[in-house]
């Protein structure tokens, strides 16, 4: 069983940790619940960090006519997008280590994408929508890393990217500050296929790193990793390339399997490439034969389970882990 590090994740703090929200309550999040014993928590709550009270009049993103997109609090008129601006910046200074961040959606500080834009103070329409000034700091410094928000994390295929890049950066991060070549090349093997199912050229980037034909000191070798292991990370998988992987590992077997078998599961393969199975279909039988022929480095890989399997909720189990 695979021992899984614990990433730590910038949490909104009215997500379950503190009644802070503008109207003194606290949402309760299940998918944060469960999370939680994985995870090193850190509590953020921007709004109340610059100076707003609890309970608190609402601020609101508002795209003033010449005077650009502000944070303004339409109950006092008074404008806190400096005071958010310098304290997104200096939150971010303060972190010496972080994996991934869970943000509260529609917040005008926290969100990262769906934020109203009002066209005014009062009773103004909405024109559009962005992140919140303290979450969109976060993305254009921290992109590479999982950011999410709460509310897309109720999106399975959404989720199983964020879980699958939170916990695979987290054992590289461990994995960096020893600057092993011995741990480098253990983690490229056991993520071998997880990362061949996110970007093949990519993998095969990450190998020829590790390969170093430049003989680069092993820092160098670390930073070109860590910039293509981003780039691996930075979209989800495909049916397509979850086949091509599929095919891969069946290929370990092709001398041991009756001719019945094989045809069994080419035939399942079409079925996923149809759509009519998961994912979890074709992969739980080559577990299965990972097992039966006893074959350790497959039983390795990361690509059978790539974050605790106790995050997966019942109701994911029809799912599998198709992303595309």
């Amino acid at each position: 069983m695979e021992l899984f590090e614990k990433p730590i994740v910038v949490v909104s703090k009215c997500l379950g940790y503190d009644a802070c929200r503008y109207n003194g309550e606290m949402l309760e999040d299940p998918i944060l619940e469960k999370l939680a014993p994985f995870i090193k928590v850190v509590t953020v709550c921007p709004e109340v960090e610059i100076g707003l009270g609890i309970p608190r009049d609402p601020i609101r993103i508002v795209d003033l006519s010449g005077g650009g997109v502000r944070l303004v609090q339409p109950a006092t008129g008074k404008d806190y997008t400096e005071e958010m601006n310098r304290f997104s910046k200096d939150f971010f200074n303060s972190l010496e280590e972080v994996d991934g961040f869970i943000l509260k959606s529609r917040s005008p500080s926290c969100a990262i994408r769906d934020a109203k834009i009002y066209s005014g103070l009062e009773k103004a329409p909405v024109i559009g929508k962005s992140g919140g000034l303290f979450g969109r700091f976060m993305m254009e410094n921290l992109s590479h890393l999982a950011i999410e928000e709460d509310g897309r994390l109720k999106n399975y295929n959404i989720r199983e990217h964020f879980f699958i890049k939170l916990f695979t950066l987290s054992k590289f991060r461990s994995f960096k500050k020893t600057l092993s070549l011995p741990l480098l090349i253990e983690f490229q093997s056991k993520n071998k296929y997880l990362f061949m199912a996110y970007h093949p050229s990519g993998q095969k980037r990450l190998g020829s790193i590790i390969a170093n034909p430049k003989r680069k000191p092993i820092t160098e070798v670390y930073v070109d990793y860590e910039k293509a292991l981003y780039e691996v990370l930075s979209r989800p998988t495909s049916s397509g390339s979850n086949i091509n992987v599929l095919q891969h590992i069946m290929g370990y077997f092709k001398k041991e399997l009756s001719a019945k078998e094989k045809s069994f599961f080419l035939t399942l393969l079409d079925r996923y490439r149809e759509q009519k199975v998961p994912l979890s279909s074709p992969l739980g039988v080559l577990k299965a034969w990972a097992v039966r022929f006893e074959n350790e480095y497959l039983m390795k890989q990361t690509y059978f389970e790539p974050y605790p399997h106790s995050l997966i909720e019942l109701l994911d189990s029809g799912k599998g882990r198709d992303l595309s």
